[in-house]
């Protein structure tokens, strides 16, 4: 799954808007990134630990030569899977049911008042279309006369 389909699974929890379902995933991993940048770990129960690791310098030997080299000392991020979600994926603890979308109660409200307004902006559009098609026509008569004096 990557983050798009992610966002597209949350967005029925957020009244079907990605756009708010985006906001929220990005205000999470902002969050452990930031933590994480100032060296603090985050811990999230039956998930998870993230954390900034201190790798040491050390020497290494590039494969294609076989000379030794010295890797230079580094910090790297490292996720560490919690119990819980150890024993979900070997099968021997199964998942709860999914959380229950919440039924959507004000855009029933928003849906009853949305023909009156497609309805008076159709009339609207209709009329343009009408002027296109009359102007459509004089073009297409004015060029037939003007092809017959040019003969």
């Amino acid at each position: 799954m990557n983050k798009a389909q992610f966002i597209a699974a949350l967005a029925p929890h957020f009244n079907d808007s990605k756009k708010d379902a985006a906001h929220a995933v990005d205000v999470v991993f902002d969050t452990i990134i930031r933590a994480m940048s100032r060296g603090e770990d985050v811990m999230i129960n039956d998930f998870g630990k993230f954390k900034k690791v201190d790798r040491k310098a050390r020497m290494g030997r590039n494969p294609f030569t076989g000379e030794t080299i010295k890797i230079k000392a580094s910090k790297k991020a490292r996720f560490l899977p919690a119990k819980g979600l150890k024993e979900v994926i070997s099968g021997d603890r199964k998942l709860g049911p999914a959380p229950k979308i919440e039924p959507k109660a004000a855009p029933k409200a928003a849906a009853k008042a949305a023909p009156k307004k497609a309805a008076k902006k159709s009339s609207k559009k209709a009329a343009p279309k009408k002027k296109a098609k009359k102007t459509a026509k004089r073009v297409v008569k004015k060029s037939a006369k003007k092809a017959t004096k040019r003969k």
